[in-house]
């Protein structure tokens, strides 16, 4: 028999359960604010700002440790890595960047740390652990981009004014090919299985598709938006589903985020976010996406499954980088 004492005990249970079940899916949003020197930290249930960080001059490419207890921050013009403990809020240390430091990669291993140092056309190795340069490896002129294959063994670096997308073994860490791309590529992200890198090129207006292999491209993804002049449409950031579905591409002044069909590269739809969508970032289950709109100064919160913006929240000035954590 089923006892009003029971019925109490049970609530309690499921009560328990719901609140355990929502701590451990608790995320956080982190969003570095190139104009304001701040991290913008956004609760990833509520999509409010709860704290604003003060960090060092021009904040750009952001990342989470291995360990998920520090926010890595470039700190372009004071030429380092900035390291926020995520527990209190504050910075902690640096790391050994080199000079302008705009956006790195980080190992799998969590160890090494790849940095693309735009003004003197190097990508920085960083050993974590000993907190020293470990190498520097020159490629074109203005690197940018930084992708990592997932089991850590290929780096692709791009080179905005060489148009070049130069491709590290990080085991001798030599330069194994340079591959022509089209005009200033800005972002490079391998696909799940690493058989190919996507590479934006913001003047090119379109995504080159590289097969990892070959080094060779095998196609070219390109854009058309009614009412949007070819010139505005300027692809930076790049994001592609573990799952091998979709790829998300920001289309900068075009103010829209497109949805491409990893299979077919053919483009489903444009998704209208802020204005300048520059970097993007998915939270740990691939429900959400989330985009810095830099001129807007705010980020838009997409729903990966239905394909919609859900929500804008308003940030710092300049918002560049993004990255979910717990």
């Amino acid at each position: 028999m089923t006892t009003r004492r029971s019925l109490s005990t049970l609530a309690v249970i499921l009560a328990l359960a719901v609140a355990t079940y929502d701590g451990a899916a608790a995320e956080t949003v982190y969003v570095s604010n190139e104009k304001d020197n701040s991290i913008s930290i956004i609760d990833g249930e509520s999509l409010e700002v709860i704290e604003t960080v003060p960090v060092g001059r021009r904040p750009r490419g952001i990342g989470l440790s291995a360990d998920k207890r520090h926010l890595y921050i470039c700190a372009s013009e004071d030429d380092t890595i900035q390291l926020l403990d995520l527990e209190t809020r504050t910075l902690v240390g640096e790391l050994p960047s080199g000079p302008d430091p705009e956006v790195f990669a980080l190992h799998p291993n969590g160890r090494f740390l790849y940095v693309a140092n735009e003004d003197d056309n190097l990508v920085t190795v960083i050993d974590i652990e000993k907190s020293e340069v470990l190498a520097e490896i020159p490629v074109g002129v203005e690197p940018e981009g930084m992708g990592i294959s997932r089991d850590g063994r290929w780096l692709v670096n791009t080179s905005e004014t060489t148009n070049m997308a130069h491709f590290i073994d990080t085991e001798s860490l030599e330069i194994v090919a340079n591959v022509l791309v089209d005009p200033r590529p800005r972002y490079a992200e391998f696909s799940q299985d690493g058989r190919y890198v996507w590479v934006s090129s913001e003047v090119g207006g379109n995504i080159n598709v590289i097969d990892t292999a070959t080094y060779e491209i095998v196609t070219v993804i390109t854009f058309k938006i009614s009412g949007v002049t070819r010139e505005g449409i300027q692809p930076v950031g790049i994001r592609l589903t573990s799952d091998g579905r979709w790829g998300f591409v920001a289309l900068g002044p075009a103010n829209r985020i497109a949805v491409i069909d990893q299979q077919s590269y053919e483009v489903e739809d444009y998704l209208l976010v802020g204005s300048r969508v520059w970097q993007l970032a998915f939270n740990a289950d691939e429900t959400r996406l989330f985009t810095t709109n830099g001129r807007s100064n705010d980020i838009s919160v997409i729903d990966v499954e239905d394909l919609k913006v859900i929500k804008s929240i308003t940030v710092g000035r300049f918002p560049w980088g993004v990255v979910v954590g717990p």
